[in-house]
């Protein structure tokens, strides 16, 4: 007889642990208890142990950790394709900047939230670090949702309608912290936005912060070719080195793009510890350009995947951004087996779980960890046959086969089904921004 009795039991044909690398269990089960992994092991062997109070049977799936989407703007879902096809800068300061500076407000942010967190937990991701105004009321919205999230600080040398300047940023977002520590799926980051938007005294005050209260720092850097340029005439150095001098480069940065690296910087960022967030829809929709991931991983810096903003992607797809990031390493080394599909899935999962020093936490399917877990079907006409399903992971599936997420061990999405999520209403909550954004 069963001895134990616990919340739940996951049967699954298979099961990707990614810690350690390589693996695929075959027929194997997660025992689930209080939110966390307490066994991982054969169905039959599970069967003995444990009485679940549920049990989830996956025949033709495979169960992995959920997805960590390591770079994104979550409330920018309401900006989603509003103003494609164009450069960097002449996005930002022609369009996106003048409608954020018009309509963003808790409410934009809160409504944008919860939008891309529906969209998110869909897709298998089950934790995002997010970079916006108003992270209180981003915060809000994950809890809402019922996703983990790390929300981000930001901070600008220039006003908004959020902030004055960069001392009102930061007060406004250790506050927003303060009033959430109690909260387990939580956490924070610093978030500069990026060295041509922050000066070196903020930077300075963000490192101090940084240090004092062990936060990660979140920040743009080395995106595209004109942001290099100026900052070799206005500071006589590229970003990266000026962000050396300052301080900033250690195990703490999560690096966002870095297109455009020399074989120095790929030294510096492998040398200080640096994680990579490496977005690659984003960086080809704004023809940014390719990161260099397969020397990144080469010289062991860590890297994990963001879907940056739906207004700059369009789409909060982490499946998508595994498959491009792959196809692409391999394009820009001129080799076919660089960053291979367990590589990839490790950037999406514990890559970015380490990188928001979470990897203790979540990030693989192991003993004591928090049960964040994505079920992906491998049962559809276009994945048969599957001999391999890592490599079905990257190279095959679409976010329409997610059936089923967990965060913390509670159920997300069922059978494809969001839970204790109002479809009808994000999405009438969505139009009603659209008429007010462009009527």
């Amino acid at each position: 007889m069963p001895e134990q009795a616990i919340d739940l039991v996951i049967e699954a044909r298979w099961i990707v642990p990614v810690e350690p690398d390589g693996v695929v269990l075959d027929h194997h089960a997660v025992a689930i208890d209080g939110g966390r992994i307490v066994d991982l092991g054969p169905q039959s062997e599970i069967a003995a142990r444990f009485s679940p109070r549920r049990l989830k049977r996956l025949p033709r799936h495979v169960l992995i950790p959920g997805l960590v989407n390591l770079h994104t703007h979550a409330a920018m879902t309401l900006l989603r394709g509003l103003a494609d096809d164009l450069p960097l800068m002449a996005w930002l300061q022609d369009h996106i900047w003048p409608a954020e500076a018009r309509h963003v407000s808790a409410q934009f942010v809160f409504d944008g939230t919860a939008l891309a967190c529906a969209e998110m937990l869909r897709g298998g991701i089950t934790c995002f670090n997010d970079m916006y105004f108003h992270p209180q009321a981003a915060a809000d919205a994950a809890l809402a949702a019922g996703i983990r999230a790390a929300i981000g600080l930001i901070t600008f040398c220039f006003p908004s309608n959020y902030a004055a300047d960069p001392d009102d940023y930061l007060a406004k977002g250790l506050a927003a912290r303060e009033r959430s520590l109690d909260k387990p799926l939580l956490s924070f980051c610093l978030a500069p936005h990026a060295p041509y938007t922050v000066d070196d005294q903020s930077f300075a005050k963000v490192l101090t912060l940084a240090e004092q209260i062990d936060l990660p720092i979140h920040l743009h850097l080395h995106e595209t070719t004109q942001e290099i340029d100026d900052s070799l005439q206005r500071f006589g150095v590229r970003p990266i080195e000026r962000i050396r001098r300052l301080g900033l480069l250690s195990p703490a940065l999560i690096a966002i793009h870095t297109v455009h690296l020399d074989a120095g910087e790929i030294e510096l960022l492998a040398r200080h510890g640096c994680s990579v967030a490496h977005c690659p829809s984003s960086n080809l929709k704004l023809a940014s350009g390719i990161a260099p991931v397969a020397d990144l991983v080469a010289k062991g810096v860590n890297v994990g995947l963001g879907t940056d903003g739906a207004a700059s992607n369009n789409r909060l797809d982490l499946l998508q951004e595994m498959r491009l990031a792959a196809l692409l390493a391999k394009a820009r080394s001129g080799r076919a087996d660089a960053v291979d599909a367990h590589q990839v899935l490790r950037m999406a999962t514990l890559g970015g779980a380490r990188a928001l020093g979470l990897d203790g936490v979540v990030g693989s399917i192991r003993l004591g960890k928090e049960a964040d877990l994505c079920a992906v079907r491998l049962d559809d006409l276009a994945l048969f046959p599957c001999y391999d399903p890592v490599s079905h992971l990257v190279y095959s599936v679409g976010r329409e086969h997610v059936s089923d997420v967990w965060v913390a061990g509670r159920i997300r999405v069922e059978n494809g089904q969001l839970i204790e999520n109002n479809e009808a209403g994000l999405i009438k909550t969505a139009l009603l921004w659209q008429n007010k954004i462009r009527p």
